[in-house]
């Protein structure tokens, strides 16, 4: 049987994204998978899949907030600008104060210009960034305007500085950590990584990998699904009829009078079947945009 949903997992550290979703794959039989942001290979956490029809969803995810926890090494920097790199330079003295750091910490509110790691999937003419930064070949990544929502340096331990942040799409957690080392001028790389949030989706949804397999085996995969209401939050819930839900099936307007008011509607064929996302055209007719039928 398809299957149809959102699965939240917890990502293991050294496994990339693509990893995990080769895993699902195999475990729930399904070759429509796919994955609402990209986690480094040193990273854990929170890594959102979209299953069968639910992957007409990513769509509305690439905008996506994201929130982190983590560690940040003073005192060395790496080529990779996180643990998994090869050491650039000599190592430094680390003589800086928790209120040094936070204070520093500080200038990376708000909307700022961030240059992504030469190691990252950024493409120049066409070529991922990392693959030219394999061959030692140059890497000059042009600068991204992303926003820093939050950037809380939360303890110091030796050279290990705790933090947690929140930030837009697009922002490279590992240039915020290098970055700071750069303005302390003792150098950094970001140590260890767990995401604690994309857009709705966060930690206590969380489901290992060896959890999903053990379902998997025993049949019961949809009952770690999310369930489809409290998928996109932000867009209200209508439940249709017969003669509505065919109209959807067939891309014509359906009228929905009580959503007079919304952009958009998730229109539902019962408590649990998501049929679509429709789109308001005018007054309390709606356009199935998305049908997932």
């Amino acid at each position: 049987m398809p299957v149809n949903g959102v699965m939240v997992v917890d990502k293991p550290a050294g496994w990339t994204s693509h990893d995990v979703v080769a895993r699902m794959r195999r475990l729930v039989g399904e070759r429509s998978i796919g994955h609402l942001g990209t986690l480094d290979p040193m990273a854990t956490g929170v890594l959102p899949l979209v299953l069968g029809r639910m992957t007409r969803l990513a769509q509305f995810y690439t905008a996506s907030e994201k929130s982190y926890e983590g560690n940040i090494r003073l005192g060395v920097v790496t080529d990779t600008y996180d643990c998994d790199g090869d050491p650039v330079g000599s190592k430094q003295e680390v003589h800086v104060t928790l209120e040094e750091i936070q204070c520093a910490s500080r200038a990376f509110l708000g909307q700022i210009s961030q240059t992504p790691p030469p190691f990252s999937a950024k493409k120049i003419k066409g070529i991922p960034a990392y693959k030219l930064a394999r061959r030692k070949q140059e890497v000059e990544l042009e600068p991204v305007e992303v926003e820093v929502k939050e950037f809380a340096v939360c303890g110091l331990e030796g050279d290990l500085v705790q933090f947690r942040c929140r930030v837009s799409s697009g922002t490279y957690v590992r240039s915020l950590a290098h970055e700071l080392g750069r303005k302390l001028g003792t150098g950094a790389h970001l140590a260890s990584l767990r995401r604690t949030a994309v857009a709705e989706f966060n930690m206590e949804q969380c489901r290992t990998m060896e959890l999903i397999a053990e379902a998997a085996s025993q049949g019961r995969i949809e009952e770690l699904l999310i369930h489809p209401r409290r998928v996109l939050p932000g867009i209200p819930c209508v439940t249709a009829g017969d003669e509505a839900v065919g109209k959807i099936r067939h891309g014509r307007t359906v009228n929905l009078p009580e959503m007079s008011r919304s952009p958009f509607v998730k229109v539902f064929a019962g408590q649990a079947e998501l049929v679509c996302i429709a789109k308001r055209v005018a007054g309390t007719l709606f356009q199935p945009k998305v049908v997932l039928l």
